[in-house]
C-alpha cells in the first residue's frame, strides 16, 4: 500500500512536469491565450492523470511479469533473454539507416524498430527455444543435481514410481542409463499427498519422500530436480507426457493409465511392474520346489506359498501342511495381469 502511494506521488510529479512542458509548447504555438492557463491547466491535468494511472502502468505489469516468470521454466527464461538481446541488436543495426529518414520518421522509426524486433525475438525464441537447445545438444531443464545431458538422456520419474520404492533399489544396480529427472510439479504432488488428511494417502506420500531421499543419497544413476514445466497443462500425467516428448525422454511409472496415455502419444514407458515380472524366476512344469505353506487357498484343500521374488505358489492338497516346509512338483504356470502364478502338488513319497 505504501509503495503504491509513493508510486502515485512520483507519477503525479512526473506527468505534472510533462504537462507543464506541454503547456509551454502550447503557449509558443498559440499566443492568443494566457501563459498561466496552459501551465496550470496542463500541469494539474498531468498530475491527476499520473496519480490515478501510475499503479496500473507499473504495479500491475510488474505483478503480471512476476507471475509469468514464476510459471516459466529456466529454459524458457533463457530463451526469452536471448531473443530480447538478438532483437535489440537487429534494432540497433537498423537504427542508423532509419535515422536518415525525414525528421519525424527518423526519430520515431528507430525506437519502434527496437521495440518490434525485441518483441519478435522473444516470441520466436519462446516458441522455438527448446528445439534450438536440443539442436546444439544441451537441453536445459532448470536447477538441480547432475549435469545436463543430450537429447534422450533423461528418464522421468512419476509419483507412483517414487512411492513404490523399488526404483531406489533398481537405481543402485546401474541398469538405468542417463539421468533420472524429477520435475518440480511431481515433487509438489508428492508433498500434497504427504499433507493429505487421509491417513493412508498421507503415509504413501511420506513413504515417497523417504524414497526420494534414499534415491538422492544412494543412487548410482544421477538424479536431477528440474523446474521444467508445461504451465498450460493442468493434469500432472499430461504434463509428464508433454515434458517427455519435449526432452525425448522415457517415463518410469507404475500407473496403468499413464502407461497407456504415454504409449498412445509415442512416449517410451518403463514400467516397474513389467520389469519385476520379467526378472522373476523361470519355473517349468515338472520342476521340483521346496516351499513353506503359509495360508490356505481359495479352493478346498489348497495351500499357498510364495517364492523369494513374490511369485504365488498354489499347492493342491497343501492346506494341512500350513506352517511346514514341503517338496512340491510344478504342474502349470499361469501368467496374469497381476503377475505369475505357479500351481503345484505335493511330491510323492519314494
Amino acid at each position: 500500500m505504501i509503495i503504491e502511494i509513493i508510486l502515485r506521488i512520483i507519477g503525479a510529479l512526473v506527468l505534472g512536469y510533462g504537462g507543464w512542458q506541454l503547456g509551454i509548447l502550447a503557449d509558443q504555438s498559440l499566443t492568443s491565450f494566457d501563459l498561466s492557463r496552459y501551465l496550470i491547466g496542463f500541469g494539474i491535468a498531468g498530475g491527476i492523470i499520473g496519480f490515478l494511472v501510475t499503479p496500473y502502468l507499473v504495479l500491475r505489469p510488474a505483478e503480471w511479469l512476476r507471475q509469468k516468470t514464476h510459471q516459466m521454466s529456466l529454459q524458457d527464461i533463457i530463451a526469452a533473454v536471448i531473443g530480447l538481446v538478438v532483437g535489440l541488436i537487429i534494432g540497433a543495426l537498423l537504427a542508423w539507416p532509419l535515422s536518415f529518414l525525414p525528421s519525424f520518421l527518423g526519430r520515431l522509426l528507430p525506437a519502434l524498430g527496437a521495440v518490434f524486433f525485441s518483441y519478435l525475438g522473444i516470441i520466436i525464441m519462446e516458441a522455438k527455444g527448446r528445439e534450438l537447445f536440443e539442436l546444439v545438444g544441451r537441453p536445459l531443464s532448470g536447477g538441480g543435481q547432475g549435469k545436463a545431458g543430450r537429447k534422450g538422456d533423461y528418464v522421468i520419474l512419476d509419483t507412483s514410481a517414487i512411492i513404490d520404492g523399488r526404483i531406489a533399489d533398481i537405481s543402485q544396480t546401474g541398469f538405468i542409463s542417463g539421468t533420472m529427472l524429477i520435475p518440480r510439479f511431481v515433487l509438489n504432488e508428492l508433498q500434497h499427498i504427504a499433507d493429505s488428511p487421509d491417513v493412508l494417502r498421507r503415509n504413501r506420500g511420506r513413504r515417497g519422500l523417504d524414497m526420494l531421499n534414499k534415491l538422492q543419497k544412494e543412487s548410482k544413476t544421477p538424479i536431477q530436480i528440474s523446474e521444467v514445466d508445461e504451465p498450460k497443462v493442468a493434469d500432472v500425467d499430461s504434463k509428464l507426457v508433454q515434458v517427455a516428448k519435449t526432452l525425448h525422454a522415457s517415463i518410469i511409472t507404475n500407473d496403468f493409465n499413464l502407461n497407456r496415455i504415454a504409449g498412445l502419444q509415442g512416449v517410451k514407458v518403463l514400467n516397474i511392474n513389467e520389469l519385476a515380472n520379467a526378472v522373476k524366476s523361470v519355473v517349468l512344469p515338472g520342476e521340483e520346489l521346496t516351499v513353506r505353506i503359509i495360508q490356505e487357498g481359495k479352493e478346498l484343500g489348497q495351500g499357498v506359498s510364495y517364492l523369494d521374488d513374490g511369485t504365488m505358489v498354489v499347492v493342491e492338497n497343501g492346506r494341512r501342511y500350513i506352517g511346514s516346509d514341503m517338496d512340491v512338483v510344478v504342474t502349470r504356470v499361469l501368467q496374469t495381469v497381476a503377475g505369475r502364478m505357479i500351481f503345484a502338488h505335493p511330491k510323492a513319497s519314494d
